[in-house]
């Protein structure tokens, strides 16, 4: 069973006169009363009871007090621990009457339950460690930290080229009736070539049916002359005859050719020539449009893969908390910050801090069944109710102070002392009986 606080009692500490108080074993104990009467002085005394010397208030003696502080203290193990001298000398004693030192108290008191506010000052990251350090996977969730870290980083870098290369892609102008390939300069050249040495071609087979016509006139004039000689030239004209038939039947055979033929343009090529630097131009423009959109592309899905990274590292991190043994479900470490139920600790209301604090301070050390908690003026009654049960149920004591003189209060301090305590009377002693003198009488 963890250590509760059974009994203070307490004399000239800070503003103390004369306290004696017994809290109750769990939940909430509240020490009530209006400011600058003594109500946190009844938390120093007793950090300074069981925390030792380094809770030693700075003026430790009440102010016009004759009698030296002192202190007592009983806790739910047998031990007593008391202060009380000129040098609030400490003495511990444990159920067997053997004395002992704050080395004993160490055991089973945490110093942050005599000091809560130290640890609810503390920054988000020592928040966290401390967490860490009590489910033990401070290292491992480290680790995964630096790697969903890295992930996202280079996710949000990825992303951004992403978007630079799609607006550089909108911005490009791009050519949809350009080639797909740039156009070469030699291979027009190459193909003009070609067509004009066709058109040659075709140019001698022309003049090749020119001069056989003319040669074909030529036989029939002089067949005419002929005709004339037939006579003399019977056989001669034989001869020639079958000189112009041949060459009739060439001519016409050439003729056919040379109606047939039909001459290529080479307008298109030459220009396709002139324009090729702009054709090019169009083509390079698309060209880079495209693997610009390709590029913005493949970043796009590098994006998305590396989310599907994260959320999964994210889950094996959630997996990794959900895991561990919390000192209080719903807690948890995000970016290195201590979070309650998803909020970090500057968005927790006032209870829940109190809450949490209270649950990581008795996990630090379970012997410690008890914390020490000052103002709690922030909490209305129905969360005062609350946070008691809450108490309760974890078996823990919290002894707090809250500037009220209301029903929610188990004692009132005033003027250093408990309001409406029964004092405490000197001894009385008989005075002497004076003689009564009687006249006359000797």
């Amino acid at each position: 069973m963890s250590v509760k606080i059974m009994a203070l009692e307490a004399e000239n500490v800070k503003r103390i006169k004369a306290v004696a108080l017994t809290p109750s074993p769990t939940g909430l104990t509240i020490v009530g009363g209006n400011n600058n009467q003594g109500k946190t002085s009844v938390l120093d005394a007793l950090a300074w009871a069981l925390g030792g010397d380094r809770f030693r208030p700075d003026a430790a003696q009440r102010d016009g007090a004759v009698a030296p502080a002192h202190l007592k203290v009983k806790l739910s193990n047998g031990v007593v621990v008391e202060r009380k001298g000129k040098n609030a000398s400490l003495t511990v004693t444990d159920p067997t009457g053997r004395r002992s030192g704050q080395q004993l108290l160490n055991a089973f008191v945490e110093p942050l339950a005599l000091d809560l506010p130290r640890f609810m000052e503390a920054t988000d990251k020592e928040k966290a460690d401390i967490l860490l350090r009590i489910i033990g996977i401070g290292t491992e969730l480290h680790t995964r930290d630096m790697e969903i870290k890295a992930l996202y980083d280079k996710r949000t870098f990825t992303g951004q080229l992403a978007q630079q290369k799609k607006h550089f892609a909108e911005e490009l102008i791009s050519y949809p009736d350009a080639p797909d390939e740039p156009v070469s300069a030699s291979d027009l050249i190459r193909q003009q070539q070609e067509i004009l040495a066709r058109n040659g071609e075709n140019q001698r087979k022309r003049q090749q049916f020119h001069e056989l016509a003319r040669q074909r006139d030529e036989a029939l004039e002089e067949m005419h002359r002929l005709d004339e000689r037939i006579a003399e030239l019977t056989a001669q004209r034989e001869e020639v005859s079958k000189k112009h038939t041949l060459l009739f039947t060439q001519a016409m055979d050439a003729s056919k050719t040379a109606e047939q033929l039909q001459d290529e343009s080479t307008a298109e090529l030459e220009a396709s020539i002139r324009d090729i630097e702009e054709i090019n131009q169009k083509v390079r423009a698309n060209l880079e449009k495209s693997r610009a959109e390709d590029e913005a592309a493949q970043y796009d899905s590098e994006y998305k893969r590396l989310t599907e990274v994260i959320t999964q590292k994210r889950a094996d991190r959630m997996a990794l908390l959900n895991g561990a043994d919390l000192p209080l479900p719903g807690l948890g470490v995000e970016d290195g910050a201590l979070t309650y139920k998803g909020k970090h600790w500057r968005d927790m209301s006032g209870s829940d801090q109190l809450r949490v604090a209270a649950a990581i301070v008795r996990r630090l050390n379970p012997d410690c069944g008890f914390v020490l908690l000052d103002k709690l003026e922030q909490m209305d009654m129905t969360t005062l109710q609350e946070f008691s049960a809450w108490l309760e149920t974890e078996h823990l004591q919290a002894i707090a102070t809250r500037v009220s003189t209301g029903s929610e209060c188990q004692i009132i301090i005033e003027d250093g002392m408990v309001k409406d305590a029964e004092p405490t009377l000197p001894p009385v002693t008989e005075k002497p009986q004076q003689k009564s003198w009687t006249k006359g009488a000797f």
